[in-house]
């Protein structure tokens, strides 16, 4: 599986269906290869203030499953939500 084709698809809460937002971009282990989480641009803030936009990283623990339209993954109670600058 490419990387587009995770961006493709939304991520979903499993605890009440809500879809969060889409991948974009991974989080690789620079010592194994293994991708250790995604991130996800969060769904309705696109732009946020001064054109940046949140984004939330969910560690690769937290994905129950990949299917062919969503992702599925566990509430990130704790996960960081970082901004970072628009491309």
């Amino acid at each position: 599986m490419t990387l587009t084709e995770l961006q493709m698809k939304d991520i979903v809460l499993m605890e009440n269906g809500k879809k969060v937002g889409n991948v974009s971009d991974l989080e690789i282990n620079e010592q194994n290869g293994h991708i250790s989480a995604i991130i996800v641009t969060l769904r309705g803030k696109m732009m946020g203030l001064f054109g940046k936009e949140e984004e939330l990283v969910v560690p690769w623990n937290q994905i129950i499953t990949i299917g062919t339209d969503v992702i599925l993954i566990k509430s990130p109670e704790q996960a960081p939500v970082t901004e970072v600058a628009s491309k």
